[in-house]
């Protein structure tokens, strides 16, 4: 049997996911990915959820805005953020999301029983 030769990936690919991955290494910033996987929250629901007080969840909120990964929208006073078109949600407990070549995904493997939630 013959095997292919690997794929080359292209230096901007590997930069953009170097970077999405140092982005998202921070617990906090994945717990409110997950969280809004399931919906559109505001800040005020973040912070109960979180158990983390209203400028740390908007530093964290900023930074996944300004790289794209999630968007907001303004209703009166209140401001809603949501993931974006980047991210797909095609089962519960799962996050698919496009880098340029590449998806990505996170997701709770098959069989996992152990009953942990992301406090």
């Amino acid at each position: 049997m013959v095997k292919s030769p690997p794929a080359r990936v292209s230096e901007l690919d590997l930069e953009q996911m170097t970077y999405l991955f140092r982005l998202m290494s921070d617990k906090t910033r994945l717990k409110i990915l997950i969280l809004l996987s399931q919906g559109e929250r505001n800040v005020t629901s973040l912070c109960q959820e979180l158990e983390l007080p209203q400028p740390t969840v908007s530093h964290h909120l900023g930074l996944l805005r300004i790289n794209n990964l999630i968007g907001n929208r303004r209703d009166g006073k209140q401001v809603y953020y949501g993931i974006n078109g980047r991210f797909q949600t095609p089962a519960e407990n799962s996050l698919h999301f496009a880098v340029e070549n590449y998806t990505i995904q996170i997701g709770s493997r098959a069989g996992d029983t152990d009953g942990e939630s992301i406090e």
